[in-house]
């Protein structure tokens, strides 16, 4: 029998070498990360900087825990968009409503996650985990979206995207009178042409506030069945067109089903041909042996024609905190990569959609 020991010990020697005063982020990862979840965190970086930021490929992020209220939002998220390295995204609500105290001139403080947090709530300080912030945030904050949503551009039926593109203009406007220095996520959405779905969009304070100003006989509607449709149009729209599809998913959770979703709704619901996302990158910390979705990895996803199954050496799991490993990724690749070209998909929606229509009556009458 033929020995493959050479191809097993084709990888680079592990040198045990001093990192260096003041190092990179290039070299401290590329050099320095050579092993267990680094050397995961290592290939989610050159994967991302490399194959996934190709012209020919569109990237789709999605956002679950409390990734915002870290400051992310503004320090990652934002320079992602900017540099057309993220095309669309999925993510919590929460995600979005809480990156909209900044917005509007709130404050987020570091603190300890060790305090008594019946004292908390009788000071009117809410916490999450190591953060804090004064109660009075989150009712400005809903008192914002209240005032917004009940303007008359409001009072239709709308999915997400559409929701959410309508409150970044009010957002980035906010932002620009109160000398707001860093764009937050939904302004920058908005300003880019970056759509922005939330899988469960009531399942937020933004969903709430709404349910509130329906109350009072506001009519806005939110379309879920609409932003199905829209996610899996960009992913065919990217496939038919000679390109390829890449999602970029932090954490787990409804925002990465619904994203990985958009290959079985276009395979197995519209009958239309297709294999399923070229690239997938995930960090997580969720295990895959429990049977939830947040951690199932990206070779069980083939079987549901997710991934394509000829592209899985192209996919990465990385089981590190997201606080950690977004900082790491994002100014890699704000490093390695020149910015690309802005595909404004949010402007193209109706466009997606009339193609993914045709493909799907076209397969129908194959049937």
């Amino acid at each position: 029998m033929k020995s493959h020991k050479a191809r097993y010990l084709s990888g680079r020697p592990i040198i045990p070498s001093p990192i260096p005063k003041n190092v990179g982020v290039e070299v401290l990862v590329d050099k320095y990360f050579q092993a267990y979840n680094s050397g995961r965190l290592r290939e989610a970086c050159q994967l991302f900087a490399g194959k996934m930021l190709e012209k020919d490929v569109t990237i789709g992020m999605s956002l679950t825990g409390a990734l915002t209220p870290a400051g992310l939002g503004g320090s990652c998220i934002v320079p992602l968009m900017k540099a057309g390295f993220v095309d669309w995204i999925v993510s919590t609500g929460a995600n979005l409503y809480h990156d909209t105290h900044f917005a509007i001139g709130r404050r987020l403080h570091r603190g300890s996650p060790f305090i008594d947090d019946r004292l908390l709530r009788k000071d009117g300080v809410i916490r999450i985990y190591d953060i804090l912030f004064d109660y009075d945030v989150l009712l400005q904050t809903d008192e914002f979206y209240r005032t917004v949503i009940r303007k008359e551009e409001f009072q239709k039926e709308m999915g997400t995207a559409e929701l959410h593109y309508r409150l970044g203009r009010y957002i980035a406007e906010r932002e620009r009178v109160l000398g707001v220095a860093n764009a937050g996520v939904l302004a920058t959405a908005y300003k880019c042409g970056v759509p922005v779905y939330t899988s469960s969009p009531g399942d937020s304070s933004i969903g709430m506030n709404i349910a509130e100003v329906a109350l009072s006989g506001c009519t806005t509607k939110i379309n879920v069945l609409l932003d199905v449709n829209e996610t899996a149009a960009i992913v065919l729209e990217a496939k038919k067109k000679k390109g390829r599809s890449g999602v970029l998913i932090f954490g787990g959770g409804s925002p990465k089903n619904f994203i990985l979703q958009t290959e079985p709704q276009i395979q197995e619901v519209l009958k239309i041909n297709e294999k399923g996302h070229d690239f997938f990158i995930q960090i997580t910390d969720a295990r895959p042996d429990t049977g939830g979705l947040s951690g199932a990895t990206p070779s069980e996803a083939v079987s549901w024609g997710k991934v394509d199954p000829d592209k899985l050496p192209d996919t990465v799991v990385a089981y590190v905190d997201s606080t950690i490993a977004m900082p790491i990724m994002t100014s890699y690749v704000l490093s390695k990569r020149n910015p690309r070209r802005l595909r404004r998909l949010y402007d193209r929606r109706s466009e997606l959609m009339d193609r993914l229509k045709r493909g799907y009556l076209k397969a129908l009458r194959k049937l």
